[in-house]
């Protein structure tokens, strides 16, 4: 957990200056911190036990499902929006469906045609930030003012959920969002730039009045950028052994998966990792898991908590 004003100081100028700084001195720094955090964090991560208790009247899946499987993806920049139709077409051949989360005002422009394909196709689109420049959180007038502007594309992308760039939050600043749900937390993940944990593998709630709120979904699989290019994994064994372990658990496995650093073409290049890896994890699943898990977008869990979890607990 962060704690005091110097960590959010020293964060907020980090991504100051972070346009000045070469991509590869930035890696290179992430991946020495991780490499020493890392081993200290064994106790947990990826696998927090704590993270596993199930809440109180929980009503269980839908359909008698053992666990809920959820499949997200944050497009930062050209490169990954280049590549969402192939990671589509990937995913339907393979039998999945998932949610894209675009930025609405960073380095482009999110088609309507590429949109309109997606939600034609059974997927679902989100809206990732609003720049993606690590700066929402610097002060609250500024959130709200640009809380406006998200609004609005929620609005007219008929959108239901936000992820925040960087996984940076604020629950109660997000209230101000007209959303269903939001995924910019995490059960345990130290290797976040704030890695204050939501400890839990499974959804909550996020009350904004006494008769409104929203859905909370924390990813509960270490993101691909984390795995393949920070930590430098060669295997899906990480991913595997979590699944394993929120499986056996009843709770939400969610990845959040991004095609700026996927090739799915097999082509090496620097700051990439092969496409193989993430096809590999979905067959994974649908060999091992594929009469026990629910597999459901974000806004289908988000419903579900909303319509059928909350009235069980208030029960």
């Amino acid at each position: 957990m962060i704690q005091g004003p110097t960590p959010v100081l020293l964060r907020d100028a980090y991504y100051v200056l972070k346009p000045a700084i070469p991509k590869r001195v930035r890696m290179a720094a992430r991946r020495s911190l991780a490499r020493r955090r890392r081993s200290r964090v064994g106790h947990c991560w990826p696998i927090d036990e704590k993270a596993g208790a199930r809440p109180e009247h929980w009503p269980g899946w839908p359909g008698g499902k053992r666990f809920a499987f959820v499949l997200t993806h944050d497009v930062e920049g050209q490169r990954g929006l280049d590549r969402c139709h192939d990671l589509a077409r990937l995913e339907m051949r393979l039998g999945f469906r998932s949610s894209f989360n675009f930025v609405p005002e960073g380095e482009y422009s999110a088609p309507a045609s590429l949109r309109g394909f997606l939600i034609d196709h059974g997927f679902e689109v989100g809206v990732h930030d609003l720049h993606h420049d690590g700066k929402l959180y610097r002060s609250r007038q500024a959130f709200d003012r640009n809380a406006k502007q998200i609004n609005e594309y929620l609005r007219s992308w008929g959108a239901v959920g936000f992820r925040s760039a960087f996984m940076l939050h604020n629950l109660d600043w997000l209230r101000q969002l007209d959303t269903l749900y939001d995924a910019s937390t995490f059960d345990t993940d130290p290797f976040e730039p704030q890695p204050d944990a939501a400890g839990t593998i499974f959804p909550f709630w996020v009350s904004r009045d006494a008769s409104d709120g929203y859905v909370e979904l924390p990813y509960t699989l270490a993101q691909d950028s984390t795995m393949f290019l920070v930590l430098r994994e060669t295997s899906i064994d990480v991913w595997k052994r979590k699944l394993e372990w929120v499986a056996a658990r009843g709770g939400m496995a969610l990845v959040n998966v991004h095609p700026d650093y996927m090739s799915l073409d097999r082509k090496k290049r620097r700051g990439e990792y092969s496409g193989d890896l993430y096809a590999d994890y979905l067959g994974h699943a649908a060999i091992h898991y594929g009469q026990d898990a629910w597999f459901a977008l974000p806004r289908d869990v988000a419903r579900f908590y909303r319509d059928h979890v909350l009235s069980s607990t208030a029960a």
